[in-house]
């Protein structure tokens, strides 16, 4: 029903009210003159036509206020929906121009990515950065073209990756191939590199500190196969990206997040790791030859077959890392925790692990030949066939550690604790074993020729007469010497 036809009938209503009202109050009226009645009751009959046509008059005065507060509420309510579409149209045009002023700035930005001069691609890579800040929605765009623009101009060139993968092919054996210089502290041929372009340093650096919680879930940064040689990353958050087959020797990573990073194949010689976070990081076959990896938390890392010879690890966390093949050759450990860590078959020669905890360590096979384990902890380590010549393992706790068939020859383990060790077979000629506790432990078969057990503690007589020695075997003074033993000339 339209609002005129509404107006028309409330007048009619109104205009019939009116005449009842009246008409009633007159017939009531006419009855209070009757003069038959008594003037109390003619009193009576007005008083009642007057009350009557009072509770008329109000229901009729209560009706119009209702219909005008209605009618006030619905021209309110079609304000509040006219204010409504008014917001609704401001939204989208507010809208539309933030798009337009997208639109305009990553054209802008994009199209001065390509401009000759560094200065111009820098601005513009800040502008992204901007960009990125105030339309959350665009930030993992950005992210990728900054990415993407790293990659078009520092691409590892044919040439260079042909001479890192020779550079990183594991070679062992008597012809080993050395690939660091030849002193490992010595990396000055790292200033004669070349350091990143200073675009691709800013977008590196706009990269690593943009806000990580507006990424897309599943994805993660792409910088596969980059020359990035010397870059300046220090804080850098490359959580989760991919920098495998990358070239980042020299680079300054101090307190990088690169939790869960692919880093397969990169060339981290001589860089800066210092109390970066490297947890589940993936550095499969990577050069970290001459690195600094002190307080660096590596613990769940794949490092198979990774090169950190020369590399110092001091206080590193590489608890349950797998290290197999790995070359760890003059490394320094010191403090370093590997409690569970696969050391299969890794050289360590001439590392330093000095009060290294090396509990439950896996390390068959392993070249620790003349590594330093003084007072490291290698309790119920598995040492089984281990290369252990001439190494220092003073005051080292080896406590239920396996060394079955181990090679200990002219290893110094003076003071240690081989108590309930296993050492089968293990060759422990010309070894320094005084002062050493031997409680418990297996030396069925194990040779002892020359050996020096002067001292020792704990070492019971039925022990000896399992191990196989000679008249060179010094013994403590409380033992005797086998009589099989004697027979040998």
């Amino acid at each position: 029903m339209s609002a005129k036809k509404t107006d028309t009938l409330l007048n009619r209503l109104i205009a019939i009210s009116v005449i009842f009202t009246f008409s009633w109050t007159l017939i009531l009226l006419a009855f209070s003159h009757n003069e038959k009645a008594s003037n109390q009751q003619q009193i009576e009959n007005r008083n009642q036509a007057l009350t009557t046509s009072a509770i008329v008059f109000l229901g009729l005065a209560g009706m119009i206020n209702a219909y005008y507060a209605g009618k006030r509420a619905e021209a309110l309510e079609k304000s509040a929906i006219a204010d409504e579409r008014n917001i609704e149209l401001s939204i989208q045009n507010t809208k539309l121009n933030q798009d337009r002023l997208i639109a305009e700035r990553f054209m802008a930005a994009i199209e001065q990515l390509g401009h000759d001069k560094v200065s111009t691609r820098t601005g513009a890579i800040y502008a992204l950065e901007r960009v990125a800040q105030d339309f959350p929605k665009e930030h993992w765009t950005i992210m990728e073209i900054l990415s993407a623009f790293v990659r078009e101009n520092a691409p590892i060139q044919v040439e260079q990756r042909q001479q890192i993968e020779e550079d990183s092919e594991p070679r062992f054996g008597r012809h080993t191939r050395v690939t660091r210089p030849e002193h490992p502290d010595d990396f000055n041929w790292l200033e004669e590199s070349p350091k990143v372009r200073t675009d691709i340093q800013v977008a590196l650096t706009v990269i690593g500190r943009r806000d990580s919680q507006k990424d897309p879930v599943n994805q993660k940064i792409d910088l596969r196969n980059t020359y990035i040689r010397r870059a300046d990353l220090r804080g850098v958050d490359f959580a989760g990206a991919d920098l495998s087959g990358s070239d980042l020797c020299g680079a300054d990573l101090r307190n990088a997040d690169l939790c869960g990073a692919d880093l397969d194949k990169a060339q981290l010689c001589g860089s800066i790791l210092y109390e970066a976070n490297l947890q589940s990081c993936s550095l499969g076959a990577a050069n970290l030859s001459g690195a600094n990896l002190n307080k660096v938390k590596l613990c769940g890392a794949n490092l198979r077959a990774a090169n950190l010879s020369g590399a110092s690890l001091r206080a590193a966390d590489l608890s349950d890392a797998n290290l197999y093949k790995a070359n760890l050759q003059q490394a320094t450990l010191k403090v370093a925790n590997l409690s569970g860590a696969k050391l299969f078959l890794a050289n360590l020669q001439s590392c330093k692990f000095g009060k290294a905890n090396l509990q439950g360590t896996g390390l068959i096979g392993a070249n620790l030949q003349q590594a330093n384990l003084n007072g490291a902890n290698l309790s119920n380590a598995n040492l089984n066939a281990a290369k252990l010549q001439q190494a220092e393992i003073l005051f080292a706790n080896l406590s239920g550690a396996s060394l079955t068939e181990a090679n200990l020859y002219r290893a110094n383990l003076m003071g240690a604790n081989l108590q309930r060790a296993i050492l089968h077979e293990a060759n422990l000629c010309e070894a320094n074993l005084m002062g050493a506790n031997l409680y418990g432990a297996n030396l069925c078969d194990v040779k002892l020729e020359g050996a020096i057990l002067t001292g020792a503690k704990n070492l019971d007589p039925q022990q000896i007469r399992r191990a196989l020695g000679d008249r060179t075997t010094r013994l403590p003074d409380n033992v005797e010497v086998p009589m099989h033993w004697r027979q040998t000339v």
